[in-house]
């Protein structure tokens, strides 16, 4: 496999990761109730989450094969949009995002990155429970009843200082 390097994105990367977010989240199409909002991602959508945040991308020969968004919100870093292509999966380039965005928190002067897992994406949880996330909270989606997604933190003040 190629060498992967992070970098953070520029407005010239936009329709890229909303490539990358559509190929890495298609595997959820039909599996969520309610969908995956990362299915009606646009160069708009992506635009304006950039305007309030980041988004840093792992690259591959010089192609976007991951990415991830990340934006402060009140008192943490929110991770968002977690996205690698298929072809590039179980070679650590998730959890390469993650690290880039628990050390930016830090640099931004956040104590906490915190994110969703819908509840049907068992092995999502597994994986973020493995890199020392924990639940928090639970939210539930409009329309709904019962719990759809779970709120997950990790406190990264204290780590690789």
């Amino acid at each position: 496999m190629a060498t992967i390097f992070l970098r953070e994105a520029t407005e010239h990367d936009i329709p890229e990761i909303v490539r990358v977010i559509q190929a890495g989240f298609e595997q959820y199409r039909g599996r969520l109730d309610p969908p995956s909002g990362a299915h009606n991602e646009t160069i708009e959508t992506i635009r304006a989450k950039l305007n309030r945040g980041h988004a840093a991308l792992a690259m591959a020969d010089q192609q976007i094969v991951g990415c991830v968004l990340y934006e402060p919100e009140d008192d943490h870093i929110y991770l968002g949009r977690l996205a690698v292509l298929p072809a590039y999966r179980q070679s650590g380039i998730g959890s390469k995002l993650i690290a880039y965005v628990e050390s930016q928190t830090r640099k931004l002067g956040y104590a906490r990155v915190r994110l969703g897992v819908r509840l049907v994406l068992k092995e999502n949880q597994a994986y973020f429970h493995n890199l020392g996330y924990r639940v928090v909270s639970y939210e539930i989606h409009p329309g709904y009843v019962e719990p759809t997604c779970a709120n997950l933190e990790k406190d990264v003040v204290l780590e690789n200082v």
